[in-house]
């Protein structure tokens, strides 16, 4: 064995500056429009976000310098560990070698914090003391509430409901680091009491919680919105993963064929590519590759349309894939993937077609996840299991195709929070859902009078 199973960085090695996509994409993304149908300005965003997230999300530049304070606590985990998957190699008996980076390692056991931690502090340099959010699975909640007390700030997150009662140790872990955990819809919020109305027993969606999460921050004194994915400040926040996996692969000499992510809101995905992606629009030859759930098949089905992110439409419009801002999820177990849109950044990659998007049923991305369990050893996030079905895929198509192949994923967290729905699993009670098209054009009805992003030239 002459290539070692992990390979490390110094803290020393640690990214010094995020990298920003904005700057090398072939076409300029579209903006954020208002109410009107025109541009939103920074001043518009200003009772949500602080100003120094606000200019980070509006800018071209493409190196964006990480403040010591925030390298000072990313240095808890970070750089995590690139290691190669050689038991899960052996059992496919695949040519294809597999790495990841494994980004479990995090307090909160995620990637979530790589952006948490950003924002809670520079939501503290700018004197706020309170921060509010949404989440699904209970990643980015539990990875906000971890950030909030490293900087000495209170905060609130509302969960999805379905994930609240599924997976209630996430809320005490948010208790743990002293944040108060809600289930969305809630009585709370015009938005929530107004939903519990019409539906008693809504499970809930990301699109609600945030709806709620923003009505909460600006009818709150010194409090702001943070968001754990989708925004462009967010997917560069997480770029920290792919510039410590590129340094990793060098110095072992390896260069990956095959990026894979799971994609939810967009920015474990594009934390591991985003980096490559500059590479590959410069003319490096390389598969980018996001995985999503059937059940909500965005880059795969959806349009790419303005939306809002959120139901009660709180939020600009965005330029996205998007299966309409109304959408409710189906109760899969991956919570994290259950948002109706995609990054804008993200989306405009695909529309740019520098990116593949593939569509995964559930049990599918379970038997992987087993798989992996039982050869690696780690238990994957339900989210993560989409990213290794896909490398499963591929590994098993290298094989067919008799092709030595260098796959790298994103391990983006753990599941030892979700043994619920290996429970279910295991029992039986899982299915497989695919959205209809049926369902898609009830859904995205909601979007049919909104404005049309631009043709590409």
């Amino acid at each position: 064995m002459s290539e070692p199973l992990k390979v490390f960085l110094d803290e020393k090695e640690m990214p010094r500056q995020w990298y920003n996509l904005q700057a090398d994409l072939p076409h300029p993304l579209p903006p954020p429009l208002g109410p009107d149908g025109k541009p939103v300005t920074p001043d518009m965003l200003a009772r949500v976000f602080p100003m120094s997230i606000i200019e980070q999300e509006m800018s071209q530049q493409r190196w964006v310098d990480i403040p010591e304070p925030i390298l000072e606590k990313l240095a808890l985990w970070r750089p995590s560990p690139l290691c190669r998957a050689r038991n899960l190699e052996r059992a496919l008996q695949t040519p294809a070698r597999i790495y990841y980076k494994n980004e479990g390692v995090s307090p909160a056991g995620s990637h979530k914090p790589n952006t948490a931690i950003a924002q809670a502090y520079y939501n503290k340099m700018e004197g706020i003391e309170r921060l509010t959010t949404e989440t699904g699975a209970g990643q980015w909640g539990s990875a906000l509430a971890f950030a909030c007390r490293q900087f000495g700030l209170q905060c609130r997150v509302y969960m999805v409901r379905i994930s609240f009662d599924q997976k209630p140790f996430r809320k005490f872990m948010m208790e743990t680091w002293g944040a108060e955990c809600v289930p969305s819809p809630s009585t709370n919020t015009e938005v929530g009491r107004k939903i519990l109305a019409e539906t008693p027993d809504s499970p809930g969606s990301l699109g609600i919680a945030i709806s709620e999460a923003i009505e909460d921050c600006v009818q709150s004194e010194n409090t702001r919105y943070s968001l754990g994915s989708v925004l462009n400040h967010v997917c560069m926040h997480q770029t920290i993963i792919g510039l410590e996996a590129k340094k990793q692969l060098e110095k072992i000499g390896v260069e990956p064929d095959i990026l894979i992510g799971c994609a939810g809101g967009g920015s474990n995905f594009a934390g591991l590519t985003f980096p490559f992606l500059c590479d590959k629009i410069h003319g490096k030859d390389m598969r980018i590759l996001a995985a999503e759930p059937a059940a909500c098949p965005r880059m795969s089905r959806a349009p790419y349309v303005y939306d809002s992110g959120d139901v009660a439409m709180m939020t600009p419009l965005l330029p996205m894939y998007s299966l309409g801002h109304t959408f409710i999820p189906p109760p899969i177990h991956a919570g994290g993937l259950r948002y109706h849109g995609m990054a804008p950044l993200v989306s405009l990659a695909a529309r740019e077609g520098l990116i593949e998007a593939h569509a995964l049923p559930q049990l599918e991305c379970y038997e992987a996840a087993v798989l992996w369990a039982r050869t690696e050893g780690h238990i994957p996030a339900p989210e993560t299991s989409h990213a290794i079905a896909l490398a499963i895929r591929e590994a098993r198509r290298a094989q067919d195709e008799g092709k030595e192949r260098v796959i790298l994923l994103n391990w983006s967290g753990h599941g030892l929070m979700d043994l619920s729905g290996y429970h279910a699993y295991f029992s039986g009670k899982l299915t497989n859902y695919v959205m209809s098209d049926e369902e898609m054009a009830k859904s995205l009805k909601c979007i049919e009078n909104l404005p049309k992003p631009p043709p590409l030239r």
